[in-house]
């Protein structure tokens, strides 16, 4: 979550994935183009019922430090229970996913094209219709190190932990060369780090003419901007990864060796109770076939911890798959149900079981980084600086430099020593 919001000026309060972090700094754009200059804009997730929680708890703290300002809630949380949030007192308007992304969306009256009553609290739009492909081509800037274009929202799959496709809708595509303009732009405007990011990243192009895939996205732009020093993929799917994104990988050096799978666990009936479309071998293999194809490359991935029938020896399975599949950087949560899907009707772990597993299994990839960061000591790597004081390697590691550096800058940086999860420059 952001910082407390100032007393006057436009603040984002957001909650969830990079995504929504990303989106909410086009939001604050969006709410200044609309004329706002006093609003406090929340950004919720749906993930789980925590997040909700969590978003109506601040919103609450937002409107007692804020009495006098506009209160805006959006995201997916808003997109899917609307007069959840419309009925607190707190709040003066809820827009939906598709809303928050034109200025018009935060203008207190609203034209023909969404469809809705300007009086009404409630301006959410059946995300479930959205077609459109370019309108949600949004770029977001982590300060000059990097720069992330969505190129995909929505998703199609029916996972039975999520709710998030009927926050996002759809998915859906940016075209290619509407792509490949952008990340020219951003190139010219001095980024040398480009994200490619979205809900469901590999079924890219699946609504696109041609049906073009990510990979064939990815070497597209590495040919087409031979400016772009670097680009880096997010989260992907390994049931979805195309052979053309495993060739870019082997034969592209400016396609960062750093990818962060969405597995989610790794015994096979969670899997196939969460409705994952891969099995734990398939998982292992995917790993060991992005090693021979970048024998560097390194690996984070997404975990539930806890989930619905979820034995100890299940569990144990995916601690395994940590070491079996050769993961670094883990990104864990107690599984948490969340209301309106399936797994929220199975048999649930008791929540401290689910903690304490989320716990053990962080605990695993905590080893498993410093393994990884250790192992870098007396390497010289190339990093963009985040910051004058911090910058990233290729490998995604944080690293503290010992010299001042210009944010967006890349550098070579001689490794010394590891302190935590970080490196530090000699």
């Amino acid at each position: 979550m952001s910082a407390p919001p100032p007393a006057s000026g436009i603040e984002v309060i957001t909650f969830g994935c990079r995504l929504n972090a990303y989106e909410s700094e086009v939001m604050k754009r969006n709410a200044e183009d609309a004329g706002l200059d006093h609003a406090v804009i929340v950004n919720t997730c749906a993930v789980t019922g925590e997040a909700v929680r969590q978003a109506r708890q601040a919103i609450r703290k937002a409107r007692r430090d804020n009495p006098g300002a506009r209160l805006i809630v959006t995201g997916c949380a808003a997109q899917i229970e609307p007069e959840r949030f419309a009925e607190m007192d707190e709040v003066d308007q809820v827009i939906g996913n598709m809303e928050k992304m034109v200025a018009e969306g935060f203008r207190p009256a609203f034209g023909p094209d969404f469809g809705i009553d300007a009086a009404e609290k409630i301006r959410v739009a059946d995300i479930m219709a959205v077609t459109e492909t370019a309108g949600h081509l949004v770029e977001g800037f982590e300060g000059r190190a990097r720069a992330f274009v969505q190129v995909q929202n929505g998703c199609d799959h029916r996972c039975t932990f999520c709710i998030i496709p009927y926050g996002r809708g759809p998915s859906r595509s940016v075209p290619m060369g509407a792509i490949v303009d952008e990340v020219r732009r951003l190139a010219a405007a001095g980024h040398n780090e480009v994200v490619l990011t979205g809900v469901d990243l590999t079924s890219y192009g699946e609504d696109l003419p041609g049906r073009p895939s990510l990979g064939q996205l990815t070497r597209r732009l590495l040919k087409a901007v031979p400016e772009l020093p670097r680009l880096r993929i997010s989260s992907i799917d390994a049931a979805e990864a195309d052979d053309d994104l495993i060739a870019a990988l082997a034969e592209e050096e400016r396609l960062m060796p750093h990818l962060h799978l969405s597995l989610q666990a790794g015994n096979d009936l969670i899997l196939k109770r969460m409705k994952r479309r891969h099995l734990r071998d398939d998982a292992i293999r995917f790993a060991a076939r992005l090693r021979q194809a970048r024998p560097d490359i390194v690996l984070g991935a997404d975990f539930i911890a806890g989930f619905p029938t979820e034995s100890e020896e299940a569990f144990e399975d995916t601690m395994r798959l940590v070491d079996e599949a050769g993961l670094t950087y883990l990104h864990v949560f107690p599984f948490s149900p969340r209301p309106d899907t399936p797994a929220a009707k199975m048999p649930q772990v008791g929540r401290a079981t689910a903690k304490a597993r989320a716990e053990r299994l962080r605990a695993k990839g905590a080893e498993a980084l410093a393994r990884f960061l250790d192992g870098r000591i007396g390497r010289t790597e190339s990093a963009i600086a985040e910051t004058a004081d911090v910058a990233r390697t290729e490998h995604f590691a944080p690293v503290r430099l010992a010299r001042p550096a210009v944010a967006g800058e890349i550098v070579p940086v001689t490794i010394a020593a590891r302190e935590g999860g970080e490196l530090i420059a000699a």
